[in-house]
């Protein structure tokens, strides 16, 4: 049959009625059979236009034409020389607006399901050893210059491995007990299993790659105390743990929670193993998460998991305008969220104890672009309505941890609190590298890891002397 002609494979998953009631992935993978069924509709384009999509620079054409032969150890060996986490990027990274968007089968069928092929692979291989692989390819002579990460999210560890196989020796600073950054306390366990996290940190530490845990940058050492100390670079992949908050009236009555705090303690402190882990979360009989990106997907369907009775998500803009993965917003509608469109919060109201007990909303509708170039909602004159909630969750968007900035001389800083970079992710500070959300913002898992990989080249030139070169690589931003 040609291959314009084959139909995209898709992944079984758990039924919603039943996955709604555990923490369990919702997917459940290719089987070997689908995988190579699948790769078989890659057209093997003479340029390949789905590699220009990615930010870690996979050679997609290649591992994809070793997958439809059978040839798995190839097809990953082929992927893991530019991307040390496929089975975190084939579960989270937006392939449908990377890779999957340039896909050319893409203009006239569904594109290859490259995410889904790649998280086959590392799920095949770690099947195949009970991990992820080791890096006994990677170079046994060192250089002897020690590299500082501070941060072991996707950026810092990306920055880390890349580093490692160059020949440095690499330290990670880890302010949580575990590493992975956002990927470890920010997703949940049905969308990113910790096992999986993990099984993929060890890779990274196969290479040589020390973890420093519970090591706070900015109060045990500053970033001027590590350069002192004798490491040659210093890269900054704090992320961007602080969460925004509304500033309307009522917004401190107990029982509201940024997103930030609600999913860290469910992810930390393993509220998802209930009873097994007594966990301080509130379970609100009904829940408001306030939002549309993925982390408000994330906080809706934990609260469903963690057995709220009724689940609302109230955003601003209707479903056209949602940042969301598809995906993300069709498995909460599965699974019964109830989305609350054109609405927004104008004030929170609580009880005579200060608990939460609802907020009063207002309807909206849709008006000229703004500067994003979405359309702009626009309230309805008398269209207040009470909302009640005894959780409720606020999903807008964090910004940078102010630390770094705050503790390190000569770094300079944005308006939004993010710190300046240029695209290879050097700092004004000479010797000091920054990357992912630090610089971009909260942006996406995969350009973090793509501002990781070109920190590494840029530090490894500014090192040996070497210029940057004339083309220009990836940009680290957005």
């Amino acid at each position: 049959m040609p291959r314009v002609k084959i139909d995209r494979h898709s992944m079984a998953e758990q039924d919603a009625a039943v996955r709604v009631g555990n923490f369990q992935e919702v997917p459940f993978g290719y089987d070997a059979e689908q995988a190579m069924a699948e790769a078989s509709r890659c057209l093997q384009c003479k340029t390949p236009t789905c590699m220009d999509g990615c930010p870690v620079e996979v050679d997609i054409r290649s591992f994809l034409l070793a997958v439809e032969a059978g040839k798995f150890a190839d097809a990953i060996g082929i992927i893991k020389n530019t991307n040390g986490l496929p089975a975190i990027c084939g579960r989270v990274c937006p392939q449908e607006t990377q890779c999957e968007e340039q896909c050319l089968l893409g203009k006239k069928k569904r594109p290859v399901a490259i995410g889904n092929l790649e998280r086959f692979l590392a799920d095949w291989e770690r099947g195949q050893n009970g991990s992820n692989g080791d890096a006994k390819s990677a170079p046994a002579a060192r250089n002897g210059h020690r590299i500082a990460i501070v941060g072991s999210g996707p950026a810092g560890l990306t920055c880390a491995a890349d580093l490692a196989r160059m020949g440095y020796d690499v330290t990670i600073f880890e302010a949580f007990h575990k590493a992975g950054g956002v990927l470890i306390y920010g997703i949940p366990e049905f969308r990113l299993p910790k096992s999986i996290v993990q099984a993929e940190v060890d890779y990274v530490a196969s290479m040589g790659v020390e973890f420093r845990y519970n090591h706070v940058i900015g109060k045990l050492d500053t970033v001027d105390e590590l350069l002192e100390q004798g490491y040659s670079a210093v890269f900054v992949g704090t992320g961007a743990g602080l969460p925004y908050f509304m500033g309307l009236p009522g917004e401190n009555a107990i029982g509201i929670y940024s997103a930030n705090e609600y999913l860290t303690r469910s992810n930390l402190m393993r509220a998802y193993d209930f009873p097994n882990a007594d966990t301080p979360v509130l379970r609100g009989d009904r829940v408001a998460v306030i939002g549309g990106g993925n982390v408000a997907m994330d906080a809706a369907r934990t609260a469903l998991r963690l057995g709220s009775r009724e689940v609302s998500l109230v955003y601003r803009r209707s479903r056209e305008e949602m940042p969301a993965r598809n995906e993300e917003i069709h498995h909460a509608e599965q699974e019964g969220v109830r989305f609350e469109y054109l609405c927004a919060p104008t004030r929170f109201e609580s009880d005579e104890n200060g608990w939460a007990r609802g907020m009063t909303c207002v309807r909206m509708q849709l008006g000229e672009p703004d500067d994003s170039g979405r359309r702009r909602p626009v309230v309805i004159e008398g269209s207040e309505f009470f909302l009640p909630a005894d959780v409720i969750v606020v999903a807008i968007g964090n910004g940078p941890n102010p630390l770094i900035a705050q503790t390190t001389a000569d770094i300079a800083t944005t308006k939004r609190g993010t710190i300046r970079a240029d695209k290879f992710g050097r700092t004004s500070k000479k010797g000091v590298y920054a990357g992912g959300d630090i610089v971009l913002g909260a942006a996406t898992v995969i350009l973090a890891m793509g501002a990781g990989k070109s920190a590494a080249r840029a530090i490894d030139r500014d090192l040996r002397g070497i210029p940057d070169p004339v083309e220009d690589e990836p940009a680290a931003t957005a």
